[in-house]
């Protein structure tokens, strides 16, 4: 057994920080599980020099490909090994490809914080069929509640496709005019494919904008792009807009129903998130391909896990519903507290 002490990475958000070593202490046992064998021992914290830190014993110590992996995790600073008295640094890799003000820039009431999206987007791909291939799959991730694209700019980060869903026109315009000017700004070599109205049967039923993303010039002559395809229209309409098992991993930080709701076509404005599911659940299933995987969040305070989980299952998917998968609630404020379903697509 060798032994390691994890720094957690700061946070601006101070409640988030409160919850930030529970929920790493979760988030790096479900990593363990998926993807290091279970070899990961027991997870606690100890201060050590007057810093805090979350320690843990590892079976035959972190091969460069395990430390590669746990570089994703959330909230992880900075990694040591223990050698006697001394700390040892273990180096970190991530996937990110972009400067993170992709996803830091954007200031806004209502914008979900960008290590628990973070958070969201790995528990929900470790869930899935193809989570051994985090470090190489170019997964496709669907955010079919994705406001103005947090979610989506933390897959793009990874290298993944990125999809996103949105009822909310001003939204939809106010990514737009980010991820655009940001992509000119850095001089990410991109093409634009669409940017417009949708229309059927001389109808506009939506608006949509299709971004080619490369790394370099290189990249995109080798045929290493990115897609980004952004929609607005209803949730509830997903599969208009996108092709059924088409979709790797589907994310949503649904409506808390506190200062904003969530819509539905046929119901307007609700504030339940059981609604939120009950309609759109069964068609984001159809849309993920037999192995993917879906993940949400929401408020407990308006609306209990089991009733949730049971939206999910009515939708044919298999809720993961036992430790750690469920210790990642936390509180947000007064009137959130705020958990975390993960649910996966079974194989014919």
């Amino acid at each position: 057994m060798k032994r390691y002490g994890m720094l957690i990475l700061p946070s601006s958000n101070r409640v988030y920080a409160a919850a930030a070593v529970d929920l790493t202490r979760a988030e790096l046992r479900i990593f363990g599980d998926a993807l290091l064998s279970g070899r990961i021992g027991a997870v606690e914290t100890d201060t050590i020099g007057g810093v805090r830190y979350l320690t843990f014993d590892v079976d035959g110590g972190l091969s460069e490909r395990d430390a590669a992996l746990l570089g994703n995790l959330s909230s992880a600073y900075a990694l040591f090994e223990f050698v006697g008295d001394l700390l040892r640094p273990v180096p970190l890799t991530r996937l990110d490809r972009f400067d993170d003000d992709l996803i830091t820039i954007q200031k806004y009431p209502g914008k979900t914080n960008e290590q628990f999206t973070k958070l969201l987007l790995n528990v929900t791909l470790l869930a899935s069929t193809w989570a051994e291939e985090l470090l190489t799959r170019r997964f496709r991730v669907l955010d079919p509640l994705c406001g103005r694209g947090t979610t989506v700019n933390q897959a793009m980060m990874y290298g993944f496709d990125a999809a996103g869903l949105d009822r909310d026109g001003k939204d939809f315009e106010a990514y737009q005019a980010f991820l655009t000017t940001w992509l000119k700004r850095k001089r990410v070599k991109h093409r634009v494919l669409e940017s417009g109205p949708v229309r059927r049967e001389r109808k506009v039923v939506g608006r949509r904008l299709r971004v080619e993303v490369a790394t370099s010039k290189e990249a995109c002559r080798a045929g290493d792009v990115q897609m980004v395809d952004v929609v607005s229209a209803d949730t509830t309409r997903a599969g208009e807009f996108f092709r059924p098992e088409s979709i790797d991993l589907v994310v949503a930080d649904a409506p808390y129903g506190v200062q904003h709701g969530s819509r539905t076509a046929e119901q307007g404005l609700a504030r339940d998130p059981l609604a939120l599911l009950a309609a759109a659940a069964p068609g984001w299933a159809r849309l993920l391909r037999p192995g993917g995987a879906l993940g949400i969040s929401w408020n407990t305070n308006v609306a209990r896990r089991e009733a949730a989980a049971e939206r999910l299952t009515a939708a044919g998917l298999t809720v993961l519903d036992h430790a750690p998968w469920r210790c990642l609630a936390h509180r947000v404020d007064q009137a959130i507290t705020r958990d975390i379903l993960v649910a996966h697509k079974p194989s014919p």
